[in-house]
């Protein structure tokens, strides 16, 4: 028997198709939305609470410490401040000059500075391999330019920090420095409780590795065997503690507690970032000599400290 359709079947048919292919279309659309749901950020989703890992990637602070951006000398520009060198080089020698400038929000050089620790600037040079130590004080220009006389007889990349405060706010920006030759890294020492300072000076360093007294670092000065009852005020204080992590040398700067005169032990409280290896470097003065020793410290996840803990040390 043959089959006969009517024009009623034929636009029952057509719709019919027309009704499933949208049907079709609808489940094609709801799994791209879906997909996109996944991949725009820009859709919105459930608030998951503070410890989603995507709030940790923007900024904000996580168990594991400080972000990048909250940790001093790491970056050449920080808050609308840059530091801008006037060469990324220097010829190898016991005295090579530097000069740099300080770049504010206006993008005009900053020519004023406040006194902190009794100087206008910083200066802190050391390679690398945490090798070649100096604290340096240049001397401001008329047109603003600092410029000081840094030893560069070690060859490597040298890392420059300059430390300030401008406009209220304490501030350390960090840039590289070449000089050329051959250039042998140094490992980084090993921890130890002792370190020489020449000339017969010694210090051991007492440093508790967990406990509330994780961040509190003491420091006793000897010569030939005998403690050193007291020392010489340095930059208004008993001492003077840099600290630069392993790795990307963030950096660390702090005076000691209570008052310039006092006897026994420098001690420090140090905030530590995070956990991981650090090299202390330690100055004194002595004798009418300022003197440095370096140790190396072992930072433990609880001698570490949480949130913006950086800024409290600086």
């Amino acid at each position: 028997m043959t089959e006969t359709r009517g024009p009623q079947f034929d636009r029952i048919s057509a719709a019919a198709r027309i009704g499933g292919f949208a049907v079709v279309l609808a489940v094609i659309f709801a799994a791209a939305t879906l997909a996109g749901a996944k991949l725009d950020p820009s859709i919105d989703e459930p608030d998951r609470g503070h410890d989603s890992a995507s709030e940790a990637m923007d900024g904000h602070e996580s168990s594991a410490g400080a972000t990048a951006g909250d940790l001093p000398g790491l970056a050449v520009a920080d808050a609308g401040y840059r530091l801008v060198p006037a060469r990324t080089s220097v010829a190898s020698g016991p005295s090579a000059e530097y000069a740099f400038r300080i770049v504010g929000p206006d993008g005009e050089t900053v020519s004023d500075f406040e006194v902190e620790h009794e100087r206008r600037m910083h200066l802190i040079v050391v390679r690398r391999d945490f090798e070649g130590f100096q604290h340096l004080h240049p001397e401001q220009l008329p047109d603003g330019t600092w410029t000081v006389e840094l030893d560069a007889r070690l060859p490597g990349v040298h890392r420059v920090f300059a430390d300030f405060a401008a406009a209220g706010r304490s501030l350390t920006l960090g840039t590289d420095l070449f000089v050329p030759g051959d250039f042998d890294p140094e490992p980084l020492p090993p921890v130890a409780g002792t370190a020489d300072a020449g000339d017969g000076y010694e210090v051991a360093v007492d440093a508790p590795s967990h406990g509330e007294d994780a961040g509190r670092v003491h420091f006793t000065i000897t010569r030939n065997g005998r403690q050193l009852r007291s020392v010489e005020p340095y930059l208004g204080a008993d001492g003077h503690l840099v600290a630069l992590r392993e790795h990307d040398q963030a950096f660390l700067h702090t005076h000691p507690e209570g008052k310039p005169g006092g006897r026994g032990p420098i001690s420090f409280q140090v905030e530590y970032p995070s956990a991981g290896r650090y090299r202390l470097f330690l100055q004194f003065k002595h004798a009418g000599e300022v003197r440095t020793a370096a140790f190396t410290r072992e930072v433990t996840g609880s001698s570490a400290v949480t949130g913006e803990a950086s800024h409290g040390a600086h």
